[in-house]
């Protein structure tokens, strides 16, 4: 398929607009009226205002600019959720720049790939970080470190030296700030997301994609200025920033923003902002069913990714299901304000977008079948510009009739209710973060004594499902160190949610051909011996 080159602003509702003239019209709109909130787990509470926010925007972009950031280059974001993420994120859209936001759970060798792939030419990052960050960042001509880490829970790295704190281009005095040109179609950011090889592509968005963003989750999730949406999603993936930050931008809502997800807080904090929105997964609610529920909360919404109408009158409030990727932006399907649906339903396809359910010989499915999903929307617009560096990948990532393949599988249900089923990519889903298997099974298979791997999700009550590698030793070899080999290989080469928290040896694999594991049936041996 031929890729659409940048279109004309003209053609796009945001002609003349970008993320920087947004921040910058809700500032004068608002004013004083608070747009983030921070919720840190120490004593260290803070309020920026719409106007406050903005400034502190300003003078961060000038600072960056004085250290010599230009537009249209790349700017490596490496931070758990903290003011910092969010500060740094609009300063580069400010500036033009290209944010690159990384996950702060990845390995070394996962950040080193994200660097080397991006080339950016400064890199922000926490104490805790920063003697990684600066060793894969090879090409930044600096890094700058924030005075705190986000969480105040765990291990912490030292206070930044004089020259790379963060904090001292807060006060950079914002004149002479060189302004580019507001154009929808100019690059914002960069996000990793896993595929089917061992390699994640660099998902790349335009400033119209990040506006379509904002406004298309604000008007499907029904949100106002009169809104308070807590974040405890990480920050660099889509949901938290789309569907919460920008959202809630687009809007004039109050963002209060945690380090994490915390169910001993969550109601503490809620109450004491007047939260009446979040976005989070399914182990959230399941968390939140043990910890007492205070009569007075204000929520409207909760947004688990799936319709829980069982638990609705248990919290006093609806749950909202819905379906979206990195490269869609926002939510494809939804269940809409009005859909009373059922458990597990993931929407019908939203009125943004066309979807398709077919199955492998092209044909659309019928009520009550899985088949693959595929999205069409508008490139730079509604679906992400293309991949970082990867014509070939994004290609490859639409079929013939301009859909994108997804690498989903959905069930099509009564009254056009549709339910995810499994991801044909061969992806695992650990507590919301995407794995592909194959970049596990790639770590395994380098182990001495592993003949051949096959790595499968196993269901876990509060994380969805874990990975589990299946492992066909060579003749000879001594099981329990080539088990032991396979943890500590994983720990050294994944993060921490991609490691394999099982492994079980099998003489034989189950075959779908003679080159293809049957993983359906290795599944299928979990399933049975919970």
């Amino acid at each position: 398929m031929t890729r659409p080159a940048w279109r004309s602003p003209a053609t796009t509702p945001y002609a003349g607009r970008d993320i920087s003239t947004l921040l910058r019209d809700r500032a004068q709109q608002f004013g004083d009226k608070p747009f983030l909130i921070w919720e840190p787990f120490d004593d260290g509470r803070r309020v920026w205002s719409y106007a406050a926010f903005d400034a502190a925007v300003t003078r961060l972009a000038r600072g960056l600019q004085l250290r010599g950031v230009k537009a249209g280059e790349f700017v490596l974001i490496h931070l758990e959720n903290c003011p910092e993420a969010l500060l740094t994120w609009h300063a580069c859209a400010r500036l033009g720049a290209v944010a690159v936001t990384t996950n702060t759970r990845s390995s070394p060798g996962e950040l080193a790939y994200f660097a080397e792939h991006s080339a950016p030419v400064a890199a922000i990052t926490q104490p805790k970080y920063a003697a990684l960050v600066r060793e894969a960042a090879t090409t930044a001509k600096f890094v700058l470190v924030a005075d705190k880490d986000g969480d105040s829970t765990g291990d912490h790295g030292p206070a930044p030296e004089a020259a790379d704190r963060l904090e001292a281009l807060f006060d950079t005095n914002p004149e002479g700030l060189e302004l580019v040109t507001p154009d929808p179609w100019r690059p914002l950011s960069v996000q990793y997301t896993s595929g089917t090889t061992s390699r994640p592509k660099g998902v790349l968005w335009t400033h119209a994609n990040g506006l379509w963003g904002g406004e298309v989750s604000a008007r499907h999730e029904g949100l106002t200025a009169h809104d308070v949406h807590y974040v405890h999603l990480p920050l660099f993936h889509t949901n938290a920033q789309v569907y919460s930050s920008l959202a809630s931008l687009w809007t004039g809502a109050t963002i209060v923003l945690a380090p994490r997800f915390s169910a001993s807080r969550f109601w503490e904090v809620s109450v004491r902002n007047g939260c009446t929105w979040s976005s989070m997964i399914p182990f959230c609610v399941r968390a939140l069913a043990d910890q007492p529920i205070p009569k007075e909360h204000r929520y409207r919404w909760w947004a688990p990714a799936i319709a829980m109408p069982q638990v609705e009158p248990m919290f006093g409030l609806s749950t909202m299901g819905w379906w979206g990727m990195t490269e869609t932006v926002t939510h494809g399907i939804l269940t809409g304000l009005a859909d009373r649906s059922p458990f597990r339903s993931i929407g019908r396809c939203a009125p943004e977008y066309e979807i398709a359910i077919l199955h492998e010989d092209g044909t659309p499915c019928r009520e009550g079948e899985t088949g693959e999903l595929l999205i069409k929307g508008v490139p730079g617009l509604s679906l992400f510009h293309s991949y970082l560096h990867n014509p070939e990948a994004t290609a490859a990532a639409f079929d013939d009739q301009g859909y994108m393949i997804t690498g989903d599988r959905v069930t099509l249900g009564e009254g056009g209710h549709l339910f995810f089923a499994d991801r044909a990519k061969d992806m695992l889903k650990v507590g919301g973060e995407n794995v592909a298997a194959s970049e596990i099974e790639a770590v395994v298979a380098a182990v001495p004594g592993v003949a051949e791997v096959a790595v499968v999700g196993k269901p876990d009550p509060m994380l969805d499902e874990v990975p589990v590698a299946f492992i066909i030793a060579a003749a000879g070899v001594d099981q329990a160190g080539v088990e032991t080999a396979v943890y500590a290989a994983c720990k050294a080469a994944l993060a921490d949610f991609k490691q394999v928290r099982e492994v079980r040896f099998l003489s034989e694999f189950p075959r779908a051909t003679l080159e293809k594991v049957a993983k359906v049936e290795l599944k299928r041996q979990l399933t049975e011996a919970t």
